[in-house]
């Protein structure tokens, strides 16, 4: 077999979600106006993401508290359904019915507003994510430009939190997460830009196109390995999370930039968390491990073949969910960081070493020196 018929069969799969939405939107437009098929398309595309929105929070809310009891040698939830797993639905409802304290010498405006930033920056940066083989909501050829540019926005989102709720630990809150977030922010975006370099292109469909041969993982070794780590500690501090979660320290500032929020704005915040662990964890699975593409070893044809039958939206998930026990693993293993370690890690050694990788991945593009 010749190497171009390798590597089409080594990445086949059983289902191309292109050719089922193509096939749709002819449907709709052989039906209706081609105005109403997109106003249509574009309310079954939004359902549809706060559905798995909804669904993907709810599962990380009782996968982190079951990790979290194994680490700690406890069960976890296991009242509410067969091993407790409607808790989380359990949860979900007593915050949907909670009652929403009505707060006197805040900015009623801004403090609404916060939590809904949060929640549009988390749902713009779902939407660039390519879910499986043709199942991508946005793709165009800045896609990585994008999904970093609407990454920012939550920050607003907390920073507006702490300084609207008129209290001293929301503020101090606040400014912690501002401070971690723009400094961990430039660690995440150099490490990306590392790969992207490698890869030629900020498309994210052509970045998984050109992994249908090796993961970036392997081919590109060495810069790609260092590029993972780095990410994979500052992606953690991106999303407030333990050993990073001085925003939320509840020793010392209550519960931080949400300390007044609650009912469902609280439940906003909650769930934003989630799902920006969900957002790290799937572009380390795009940029690294070839986002929807299976496993396949060159030469093993037969078990690539049966990789080929697993749908492309479960690879993607298995790896998201992989890369998230690693980060679940840093906040149940590690002690929290003071505020002045946090920054002196990203601007004494993430950031030059993310430097120095980058021009390393350069030399190695120019020299050929990969696979």
């Amino acid at each position: 077999m010749g190497s171009e018929q390798l590597i089409q069969s080594s990445s086949l799969t059983v289902d191309d979600f292109g050719s089922w939405t193509a096939a749709f939107d002819s449907m709709l437009n052989s039906w209706m106006p081609s105005w109403c098929a997109t106003l249509l398309e574009c309310v079954l595309v939004g359902v549809g993401l706060l559905l798995v929105y909804a669904l993907l929070a709810l599962f990380y809310i009782l996968y982190e508290r079951k990790v979290c009891a194994y680490f700690q040698c406890r069960l976890g939830p296991n009242r509410v359904g067969p091993w407790g797993l409607f808790q989380a639905f359990a949860d979900m409802f007593k915050m949907l019915i909670k009652e929403i304290i009505e707060l006197k010498h805040i900015d009623k405006f801004l403090f609404a507003l916060a939590p809904y930033l949060v929640i549009i920056a988390s749902m713009l940066c779902f939407a660039v994510l390519p879910w499986g083989n043709g199942l991508q909501i946005i793709n165009f050829n800045i896609g990585i430009f994008f999904l970093l540019a609407c990454s920012s926005i939550g920050v607003l989102g907390i920073l507006l939190a702490g300084w609207s709720s008129n209290n001293k630990f929301t503020l101090v809150g606040a400014l912690r997460s501002g401070s971690q977030m723009v400094s961990y922010e430039l660690s995440v975006g150099l490490s990306i830009l590392t790969m992207c370099c490698f890869a030629g292109t900020l498309d994210v469909a052509e970045i998984v196109n050109a992994q249908r041969d090796h993961w970036f993982i392997v081919s590109a070794h060495v810069p790609a390995i260092i590029a993972f780590l780095i990410y994979l500690v500052a992606g953690t501090a991106e999303t407030n999370r333990g050993p990073f979660d001085l925003p939320e320290a509840e020793s010392e500032l209550t519960a931080g930039y949400h300390t007044e929020y609650s009912g469902i704005h609280f439940g906003f915040f909650y769930l934003a968390e989630y799902l920006n662990l969900f957002i790290v964890s799937g572009v380390a699975a795009l940029m690294f491990f070839g986002g929807w593409l299976p496993f396949n070893i060159e030469g093993w044809d037969g078990f690539n073949h049966i990789m080929g039958y697993i749908p492309s939206v479960l690879w993607f998930l298995i790896k998201a969910f992989i890369i998230s026990f690693v980060i679940i693993w840093f906040k149940w293993t590690f002690p929290r960081l003071r505020i002045d370690q946090l920054l002196k890690l990203e601007w004494k050694y993430l950031l030059p070493i993310n430097l120095f990788n980058l021009v390393l991945m350069t030399v190695i593009i120019l020299t050929g020196f990969h696979f």
